[in-house]
């Protein structure tokens, strides 16, 4: 008989749907990848980045993140914000121009693009003539001066990107007045340099690639000033008296120039190469500050000696008698030093350098000059990451003993606060404490404050220490030796080489109630270890667990197992191992559960599966699940790809020697020779290991390799025998589609250091379809999840219910099946495969909150495909709640690394360095809400007034709408026509006398104050 539904029970699901499910991506978290350029405003006091994909980020006060994306894939070679306004402007390895600007909306500001603009040579010119080199922002707020490959320098009003071309400088305007003695003069090469001279903004300095340099005066169109540098120009730099310039160069030195010197000068008053006479790297940029007291701080990046330093990244700072070669591990993108006081015209306060791979800030004012600590942008690819793990809601007293073992390890940065400080994060604060945990390559495991926007790094744990390896332990990296010359010093913290490949974390599990800490490695060893507040020196010693329980045949190929340290070894206060499992063969450990009510690890290779009893520190359970047909098995991640390639050159041999005899024997049966073809490249294609999204979705073969791979662990207190009595159990399913159930008997608790752990196998499930099982769940009698160890005794969940019949809940690659426990029958499954062919890659159970009731809530089931697409499956009734496309298919690490959360949200890897989080959750949502507003500035600075159109300079056209507190909607200048002190008090009076209000016609005016820009009102 056919079943109705009515339609108002639909309607009602669809209403609660909503209210229960919303996807969004909210933030990215860790460092740019591929970072191309960096900008700064002290007016705003926020940092930008560009990167290679396009992409733009800003970065205010810990929180206030805004990011944009260009339309093009291009390169960001450039960014500059507008002086004292909420605009930036981005310059694209395509040479376009883009503006960019910080809207307020709703109380919160949002980073928009507003214009592009490409320049346009005349008819018939080469690409050169427009190609941009150099951007130069003017203080004025509304030109952009645009160096270019040709050395014109094309002057574009902003923010219409209108060009002024009866302002330009031409090449030729130039070479008029050159010496004729002045060997590079008919080819002065592109644009370095554009300086704004600092005391008269109507002048500036244009540097070209040959080393010349020139003063040119923006009002009278003409060049003021000639420096005749004959040695390649890198870049320039202005002193803050208006009267000296700094050059640098390609021969490593730099010059410092006097512009009261004459109108022609050929040679510099000084010049010095900081790392001696023997040929140097070129000094990309130098910079140099004055100092209240004391002598001024010169900083420059390059310039190191070829031969024996070329390869080095460095930034040498230079003040007094101090002299440091900063030494960071990856290329240097760019450099900028923010300074004290309102106005950013103190003494340097800090050094903020963006390279390849992280961002480091220095701080200049305290002795020895030390990094300051990030709040953002920490590099989370230190070491590469191999794993995650998160953990929901950790309680205060183990996030404050967390807290405290990490700040014992970053004694050795400075005390100042973070410098960058510009927004208001306006985001609620987290209604909870988050953990994330990233195992590394060099056997790291790194605690993450995840509970907000900005992903800050808590602590480090190593485990390193346990093995022996080849790393020296006196090796410090971070202080050059004494009287080294250069005097190198390593800072940053990326470091992309592990000391051996086998210390790789591949699990994690952590016991948020009782502390406890699990973490597997590549070579086959499980480490448990416990909080301690102390520091502690022990032995840790090693059980090994031979998993293939003496089955004749195989031989392992891969890597060995790490040596333990016999000695004693010294743990610093955090977590210390106390426990080691050392599986044979040393394989990859694929699977870990960690129970700590019950004292109890369980771990899974490619080989079998295991229990370890930590409190007795023996094995209670070694269990083969090896199929005697699998060979690949026994080979080792290194081996198998060998075999791969092996197999593969095989195959395409025999399909080339099958071509070959075919021609030799002239068969004209073209059928006959596509048939053997087809049959041939098919067999190479079997042989050879698919990407997700090219498995096939036939039944598997039992023969399949890895079929005794174990996916996934689970410990369950449920009903295992009869359905009268609940007893412990453990759960495993592999990728062969079986699932084995054993019974546990634990001890009484006067008895458990006495009588030992035994686990009996009580059931064994063999899927028909034989996909792999990557995750197992039981639900209570009221389909519910069973809660976590410990969780009930800390009166944070329900005790499940016992009374009605439990279910258990088989996730394979293809389908959810749900069984009656104990008889192992079948009640429903849903066939994700069949419906849309996508696998299953990532599972989770989340509980999902009502946005509107704030008491109502769902467990469901989270699950990522290998099509990159999002799924939320309703428990116990196994139906297809929302889905949503998240990761692009290609991206298979993405795909792999993703970790959900108990709410409903889950981060993966974007690229190497960055995680995305994204949340399912319509009542649970962790994104940036930020607020930028200009900065109060009641007066201007007079030397930084706004050029006219009166022969001087040029009208700024542009007008924009402010929100006042009040929201009325009220025009202020935007725009002024300023270069006399006089009338700009007159206007400012005139303003405060009618409320700031003055209109005359279309053109209002406005005074910078703290107003945010509206949504075009």
């Amino acid at each position: 008989m056919k079943r109705f539904r009515r339609h108002g029970h639909d309607s009602q699901r669809d209403k609660l749907k909503q209210e229960l499910y919303q996807f969004n991506k909210t933030v990215e978290h860790g460092f740019p990848h591929q970072p191309s350029a960096l900008g700064y405003s002290p007016d705003l006091d926020l940092l930008a980045i560009g990167t290679r994909s396009g992409a733009i980020k800003l970065y205010g006060a810990p929180g206030v993140e805004f990011m944009g994306l260009h339309d093009e894939n291009a390169t960001v070679t450039q960014v500059h914000f507008l002086p004292h306004q909420l605009e930036l402007v981005t310059l694209l390895d395509d040479n376009s121009l883009h503006m960019w600007t910080l809207r307020a909306h709703q109380g919160v500001s949002e980073l928009l693009e507003v214009g592009r603009f490409t320049l346009t040579g005349p008819p018939g010119a080469p690409p050169s003539v427009t190609r941009v080199t150099t951007v130069l922002a003017h203080s004025s707020g509304e030109l952009l001066l645009l160096g270019t490959e040709g050395g014109h320098v094309f002057v574009v009003e902003v923010p219409g990107f209108r060009e002024l071309e009866e302002r330009n400088i031409s090449v030729e305007d130039v070479q008029a007045r050159i010496p004729e003695e002045y060997a590079p003069r008919r080819n002065l090469e592109c644009v370095e340099a554009l300086q704004e001279k600092p005391l008269n903004p109507r002048q500036v300095l244009i540097g070209y690639g040959r080393g010349l340099m020139v003063l040119w005066d923006l009002d009278r169109q003409c060049a003021i000033q000639y420096f005749l540098g004959t040695q390649q120009l890198e870049s320039v730099w202005w002193m803050e008296d208006g009267e000296h310039i700094l050059s640098s160069h390609s021969d490593g030195s730099y010059c410092s120039w006097s512009t009261t010197d004459g109108d022609v000068q050929s040679q510099p008053e000084k010049q010095d190469t900081p790392y001696g006479s023997f040929p140097c790297k070129a000094i990309s940029k130098v910079l140099q500050f004055p100092t209240k007291q004391g002598p001024p701080f010169l900083i420059l990046s390059g310039g190191m000696p070829r031969a024996s330093y070329g390869d080095r990244h460095c930034i040498s700072v230079i003040h007094s008698k101090t002299h440091i070669a900063l030494d960071f591990t990856s290329r240097i993108i760019d450099f900028f030093v923010i300074r004290e006081g309102e106005q950013h015209t103190g003494d340097p306060s800090a050094l903020v350098v963006l390279v390849e791979e992280e961002l480091v800030v220095v701080d200049l004012q305290t002795e020895g000059w030390p990094v300051i600590q990030m709040p953002y942008l920490v590099p989370l690819h230190c070491s590469a990451i191999t794993c995650s793990h998160h953990v929901s809601s950790i309680p205060l007293k183990l996030w404050e003993r967390i807290l405290a073992a990490g700040d014992l390890q970053n004694t050795h940065y400075s005390n100042k606060p973070w410098p960058i400080n510009g927004g208001q994060n306006l985001a609620p604060e987290p209604p909870q404490r988050d953990l994330l945990l990233t195992g590394h390559e060099d056997g790291t495991v790194r605690f993450w404050d995840a509970s907000g926007v900005c992903l800050y790094p808590m602590y480090k744990l190593s485990t390193a220490g346990v093995f022996h390896t080849d790393a020296d332990p006196n090796d410090n990296l971070n202080q050059g030796a004494e009287g080294e010359w250069p005097p190198f010093r390593k800072v940053g913290c990326f470091d992309p080489y592990s000391d051996d490949p086998r210390l790789g974390i591949q699990k994690i599990h952590l016991c948020k109630y009782s502390g406890y800490l699990t973490v597997a490695g590549t070579a086959g060893q499980i480490l448990v270890l416990e909080l301690n507040d102390e520091m502690a020196e022990q032995v840790v010693s090693a059980t090994v667990v031979d998993l293939l329980q003496g089955q004749d045949g195989f031989r392992w190929k891969g890597h060995a197992r790490l040596d333990v340290q016999e000695e004693p070894v010294s743990f610093p206060p955090g977590f210390q191992p106390f426990a080691l499992v050392q599986c044979q063969p040393p394989a990859v450990v694929t699977a870990i559960a960690l129970h700590s009510e019950w004292k109890l690890v369980a771990f899974g290779t490619s080989h079998g599966f295991g229990i370890y009893d930590y409190q007795q520190k023996n094995v209670a359970l070694a269990r083969c699940t090896l199929n005697p047909s699998d060979q690949l098995a026994m080979e080792g991640p290194l081996s198998r790809v060998k075999s791969i390639k092996k197999s593969l050159r095989q195959s395409f041999r025999r399909i080339r020697r099958s071509r070959v005899s075919m021609r030799k024997h002239q068969t004209t049966n073209a059928a006959k020779l596509q048939e053997i073809n087809a049959r041939l490249e098919a067999e190479a294609l079997q042989e050879m290991e698919l990407a997700p999204v090219q498995r096939r979705i036939e039944a598997r073969s039992s023969d399949d390799s890895f079929t005794g791979l174990v996916r996934t662990l689970y410990f369950a207190d449920s009903f295992i025998t009869d359905s009268a009595h609940n007893t412990p159990s453990l759960w495993a399913g592999t990728n062969g589609g079986a699932v084995f159930a054993y019974m546990l008997r634990l001890p009484p608790v006067e008895r458990r250091m006495d009588d030992p752990v035994t686990a009996h196998q009580a059931k064994e499930i063999q899927l028909m379809h034989r996909a792999p099982v990557v995750g197992l769940v039981v639900l209570d009698g009221r389909g519910v999840p069973l809660p976590e160890p410990l969780e009930v005794a800390h009166d944070l969940a329900r005790s499940p219910d016992m009374l009605a019949s439990h279910h258990l809940l088989v996730i394979s690659e293809e389908q959810f099946k749900l069984f009656t426990l104990p008889k192992v029958s079948t009640k429903t499954k849903l066939k994700l495969t069949a419906i849309d062919g996508s696998r299953v890659r990532r599972v989770g159970v989340a509980l999902f909150g009502s946005s509107r009731v704030e008491d109502y809530g769902e467990n469901s089931l989270v699950v990522l495909t290998n099509q990159g697409e999002l799924h939320v499956i309703s428990l116990p009734a196994i139906k297809m709640q929302v889905h949503h496309p998240c990761i692009r298919r290609e991206d298979v690490s993405g795909i792999a690394s993703c970790v959900f959360t108990k709410h409903g949200q889950g981060f993966y890897l974007i690229s190497p360095s960055e995680f995305e989080r994204f949340s399912l959750s319509a009542r649970w949502l962790v994104e940036p809400r930020s607020l930028v507003e200009l900065p109060d500035k009641s007066t201007l600075d007079p030397s930084k007034a706004r050029l006219r159109d009166d022969g001087r300079g040029y009208d700024g056209r542009g007008v924009r709408g402010v929100s006042d507190n009040d929201n009325s909607a009220r025009h202020v200048m935007e725009h002024a026509l300023l270069n006399d002190e006089k009338v700009l008090q007159e206007i400012q009076k005139s303003l405060e006398g009618d409320g700031g209000q003055m209109g005359h016609g279309d053109n209002n005016i406005k005074i910078p104050q703290a107003n945010i820009l509206s949504n075009g009102d």
